[in-house]
């Protein structure tokens, strides 16, 4: 049975560095009356769907929020506003930035309708707002989210037969809730953003592409793009 007065913060680390960073501020949340959290740090995992499985599978808390280590979350109240999204048990998934329609490429940020917002920082002194449209409500219903922060109120296994490298696993879980019945949205940030990211700046992994066309071979028949 899974703890409904749990949450779990769950990272695949690699950099000491930035875990500390992103630990901080996760210690810093303010915790509703009557819940607990706890912070799982998943080392020397061989992909970041092994290593959410991993966790998943070792936590027993009702909710889970799979963040990268670079995600620092300083929207000190996201537990108790995340627990009045999920108040609705028709929503599987809570995300930061995503699209509405994922188009036929896959790829959410080349989605006509992006909504959500988070604050990037990609390089010292270099910070950017990416906000996209804002939801008319709470939450704003989308098809896909990014990776950098994923909060889930059931227990799906991620696709690590799929994808067992770090690319396009964010998408297949979200297209595994839909599959289930279950909603993805995005929450309304107009008054603040809830999280920074601190990527740093790169190419495109080659291997990118080799899990697009998976994904597209698994859930393209799925896709519904806007024209």
């Amino acid at each position: 049975m899974l703890d409904d007065k749990k949450i779990a913060f769950i990272t695949c680390v690699n950099s000491d560095y930035w875990y500390s960073e992103c630990r901080l501020y996760l210690e810093h949340l303010k915790i509703p009356d009557g819940m607990t959290a706890e912070i799982i740090d998943v080392r020397e995992a061989s992909s970041m769907t092994a290593g959410y499985n991993r966790a998943m599978k070792n936590s027993d808390a009702k909710y889970k929020i799979y963040l990268h280590q670079d995600t620092l979350v300083v929207n000190k109240n996201l537990i108790a506003d995340l627990l009045k999204i999920f108040s609705d048990k028709t929503i599987g998934v809570v995300g930061m930035i995503g699209c509405r329609n994922l188009p036929e490429t896959g790829v959410w940020w080349d989605g006509m309708r992006t909504y959500g917002r988070v604050l990037h920082a990609c390089e010292p002194e270099s910070v950017v707002d990416s906000e996209c449209n804002e939801p008319q409500g709470d939450y704003q219903e989308v098809e896909s989210v990014d990776g950098l922060f994923i909060a889930t109120q059931y227990d799906l296994p991620w696709r690590e037969d799929l994808f067992d490298g770090w690319h396009l696993y964010d998408t297949s879980q979200c297209k595994e809730m839909a599959r289930a019945g279950y909603k993805v949205v995005v929450p309304n940030q107009s008054e603040d953003f809830w999280c920074i990211h601190c990527p740093r700046e790169k190419p495109l992994d080659p291997k990118y592409r080799r899990y697009q066309k998976i994904f597209l071979r698994e859930y393209g028949d799925e896709l519904n793009p806007e024209v």
